[in-house]
């Protein structure tokens, strides 16, 4: 499990093709691994991949092509920004969401423009996503965590404050860019239960003993 608070922003360092996959190098910059062990998870832009090597300064894990279709790592090249994020730990605080690193789908860049000092983004998500995106909800992008501040049908909104833009790759980032979308979890397992018909049933002496009526 991750938080979407990103540590570092490291690079691409090269794509390896192996018997149908790839092999991803990535440059850490000043990412610590100093605690990483090899078959630690570490998030690369939201992607959760293992570590299968480990180097002072980077590290190396096996990519699917399950992850290379449903991610936007295969479009990656050499030298592209990438968000970092070691594993969650049980004593580190929970700054952002519980991320998973299982990426959802791939989202896209529709709009940035200025808001105050802030810069206000628009994102566009395939159909089968948008409904579990909900105003003042979380929603991790590229491995970050970010409250949404709107939804219009397919396409969602967020503020990105400086530091957040100067301390990930989304300073590189521009209109048309595709983006890793991860939606909360929580979502995903309340659909599933109510689906299945096994979601107890509110009723009105339980949300009144709740407080809720």
């Amino acid at each position: 499990m991750f938080t979407g608070i990103i540590q570092s922003v490291g690079r691409i360092a090269r794509l390896e093709p192996r018997g149908g996959d790839v092999r991803l190098h990535v440059d850490t910059a000043d990412l610590d691994l100093a605690d990483v062990q090899l078959g630690d998870s570490i998030a690369v832009s939201g992607v959760c991949l293992t570590a299968v090597t480990l180097g002072a300064r980077g590290f190396s894990a096996d990519v699917s092509n399950e992850t290379l279709s449903l991610t936007t790592l295969g479009k990656h090249k050499a030298g592209d920004p990438v968000n970092l994020e070691k594993a969650l730990r049980l004593a580190d605080r929970l700054g952002g969401h519980l991320v998973s690193g299982h990426v959802d789908g791939v989202g896209k860049v529709v709009s940035i423009t200025p808001d105050g000092r802030s810069l206000r983004w628009v994102f566009e998500v395939p159909a089968a996503l948008s409904r579990y995106i909900a105003a003042k909800g979380s929603i991790c992008i590229d491995g970050t965590s970010l409250t949404v501040n709107e939804v219009n049908g397919h396409r969602f909104g967020v503020n990105l404050i400086p530091h957040t833009v100067e301390h990930t790759a989304f300073q590189a980032r521009k209109a048309g860019d595709t983006v890793n979308i991860e939606v909360d979890v929580v979502a995903r397992y309340i659909e599933r239960l109510i689906a299945s018909g096994d979601a107890p049933k509110l009723d009105e002496a339980f949300l009144k003993q709740h407080g809720f009526a």
